[in-house]
């Protein structure tokens, strides 16, 4: 017989990981963000994609891309296999959809890094439930536009049709379940945080939930 749970021990559920796609016009921050929420949350993983481009030096297989014949790629698109696909400068990119699948089973989180085409993409192939959608605005158009400036030291022509592009990237911005304004690191890193936190007590996630409370009602009867 189990001996009764003190209000010390802790109930561990079990749970479903979810599906967290961060979009931003590029200088809003999104990068920076990624990286510090997968430093501070363990039990979240990002998105291995696959894609047709050859490897760098010191990329590794499996790890930083999955790198297929431009055959193979076609053949995962056209199956199925992949969630969403783009094609950039020649190149095929695309986030396998298995891989994905069986870490939400074990309880793991998966971030995707990608633009609004591509969450489109993974939300009309497996449905909203595993799925939360963040937006990084930036503060400001003139703090966006310095931001391009000092980073990529590019003429004013190049910076101009970024700015275009981060015009029509953030016009979907209604297409997702949050907003955060990154005006402040520190804040835009914590109030993502709270996202995760509370997407992952949402009732449909807790899979051990029903269990529990079944087992509670029949003790009480």
């Amino acid at each position: 017989m189990n001996a009764p749970q003190k209000d010390s021990d802790p109930v561990d559920l079990a749970r479903r990981g979810m599906m967290l796609i961060i979009s931003s016009p590029s200088g809003a921050g999104k990068s920076t963000l990624s990286r510090r929420l997968l430093a501070a949350e363990p039990e979240m993983e990002m998105s291995v994609s696959v894609t047709t481009r050859p490897p760098r030096p010191g990329e590794v297989h499996g790890k930083d891309y999955y790198f297929v014949s431009h055959e193979e790629f076609a053949r995962m698109r056209d199956s199925g296999e992949l969630l969403e696909w783009a094609e950039v400068f020649g190149n095929f990119y695309g986030s396998p959809k298995k891989p994905v699948m069986e870490a939400l089973a074990r309880g793991r989180d998966v971030l995707f890094d990608v633009d609004w085409q591509g969450a489109q993409q993974i939300t009309q192939a497996v449905g909203e439930d595993d799925i939360v959608r963040v937006f990084i605005m930036p503060p400001s158009v003139e703090v966006l536009h310095e931001r391009l400036r000092r980073r990529a030291q590019d003429p004013e022509e190049v910076i101009a049709r970024r700015m275009a592009q981060a015009a029509a990237e953030i016009s979907h911005w209604p297409e997702y379940d949050y907003v955060i304004i990154n005006d402040d690191l520190e804040r835009a890193s914590e109030e993502l945080r709270a996202i995760v936190r509370a997407e992952r007590l949402r009732r449909h996630r807790r899979a051990g939930l029903p269990e529990f409370v079944r087992g509670m009602i029949e003790r009480m009867d």
